[in-house]
């Protein structure tokens, strides 16, 4: 996919580049407390992404909340404003499962291939997972007799660890935990934290916590999407109140290094539609430091991520995303065409509701994870149903809502161009693909 998709000389800028510091209702920057003035996006009111709706609360009303995203000037992380606690969002009945993504499962078992022979580590070793949710990757340091423990806060998907033998905590991870477990005797060889930093209001407690659980010579990696290919394939979906924060690798070196951490190597990796990777250590530990740090900060800066003037522009191209979207399929409906979903992920949340696309364009949508059929989707209130009824109901296009997946469920759906349906692709431009 061509990452070059907008560039900042194609858009005008307006001339409000910031809104004014209002004492009270001005949000600060959850790493380094800058007042944030520079609006990224604003995608109006959107119900919390995974409260999917039983079908006995159909008819009752439910809350939303404003979604937007800002940028801090100071240090560049993007960020949501704190409206909700975390404790609020990752509860008990949390309903996503990393296991039911035959792709994730792919990368988990490549990740743990890749860090146990890049790093030595065996029967010795300590692995510890940072919201490790149903156990899909520590299944697989298990099974190479590394020493694990995942931490997961929601009680749903950690018991889903446990009875697949992966040793699970219920519990949110910061500072104070992390010296629990160290005195436990697990100072780990290797922490994996992927896309969770992202969900973590206290990003700085976080990153403190790593600190203290990494053994001396431990690497920790952190794993999120890539602010940079999130604004290049105007991905605007993955902004939901469940991420409370947007990195980049600049803004990530100031974050980690306050923490007194060091970042020593990244990788770009094309999971979740665009993702960073961070290889951090202690200052003092052995690891060299990769050439692809300087890299990556050099395609940062290339692209703007250190100017205000690239993310004004951003704001008015996912206007336009939004507006290419509905074109399509107010098209299509005018022709009387079926059209339904696939997938019912935080993602779909945020672009039914921001586009205002209800049952009146889209007759269902569908998803593998039972924890979801049977419900609806927040807000728009679009019935999720299981794979099947695709098969059933044969529309001529189904929506592709969890767009960084969609060779795989066009895949698994390849039936449907047995009666001429086609995949349409929302973002970076809404698309028909056969």
């Amino acid at each position: 996919m061509d990452q070059e998709l907008t560039t900042v000389s194609s858009l005008e800028f307006p001339m409000n580049k910031s809104i004014p510091a209002i004492p009270g209702v001005t949000p600060k920057c959850r790493h380094c407390a800058h007042d944030l003035t520079l609006k990224l996006i604003s995608l109006g009111l959107s119900p919390v992404a995974n409260d999917y709706v039983e079908p006995a609360d159909y008819m009752k009303a439910e809350p939303f909340y404003p979604l937007e995203a800002f940028v801090c000037s100071e240090c560049r992380l993007v960020q949501t404003r704190d409206l909700l606690a975390a404790s609020d969002i990752f509860r008990a009945d949390y309903a996503y499962f990393s296991s039911h993504s035959s792709s994730w499962l792919d990368h988990a078992k490549t990740y743990v291939d890749y860090m146990s022979s890049r790093f030595g580590l065996g029967a010795n070793s300590r692995h510890v997972e940072i919201a490790s949710n149903d156990g899909y990757l520590l299944q697989y340091s298990l099974g190479k007799g590394i020493n694990c423990l995942g931490i997961e806060p929601c009680e749903s998907v950690a018991l889903a660890g446990r009875k697949v033998g992966v040793e699970t905590r219920i519990e949110f991870f910061g500072r104070e935990y992390g010296q629990i477990l160290r005195s436990e005797g697990w100072a780990a060889d290797l922490i994996t934290a992927n896309n969770v930093f992202a969900h973590v209001p206290d990003i700085n407690d976080f990153a403190g916590g790593i600190k203290v659980l990494l053994a001396p010579n431990g690497v920790a990696t952190i794993e999120v999407q890539h602010l940079l290919t999130l604004m290049q394939r105007h991905q605007f979906d993955t902004i939901y109140h469940e991420h409370f924060s947007y990195l980049s690798l600049i803004a990530g070196q100031h974050i980690f290094s306050k923490a007194g951490l060091r970042v020593f190597d990244v990788e770009l990796l094309e999971t979740h539609g665009g993702s960073i990777r961070f290889f951090v250590c202690h200052p003092d530990a052995s690891h060299a430091e990769s050439p692809r740090v300087a890299e990556v900060l050099a395609k940062e800066r290339t692209y703007g991520l250190d100017r205000d003037e690239v993310y004004i522009a951003w704001n008015e191209s996912v206007k336009e995303t939004k507006r290419a979207l509905l074109e399509l399929l107010v098209s299509l409906k005018r022709q009387s065409k079926t059209i339904v979903g696939y997938g019912a992920p935080a993602k779909g949340v945020t672009l039914l509701n921001y586009c205002g696309i209800g049952t009146d364009f889209i007759d269902f949508t569908v998803d593998r994870a039972p924890s979801k059929q049977g419900r609806y989707f927040p807000g728009v209130r679009i019935p999720i149903l299981p794979p099947e009824a695709i098969l059933q109901t044969k529309p001529d296009y189904v929506l592709i809502l969890p767009w960084n997946l969609k060779q795989e469920i066009k895949a698994q759906m390849e039936e449907i161009r047995s009666w001429g349906g086609k995949f349409i692709v929302p973002v970076p431009k809404a698309t028909i693909e056969s």
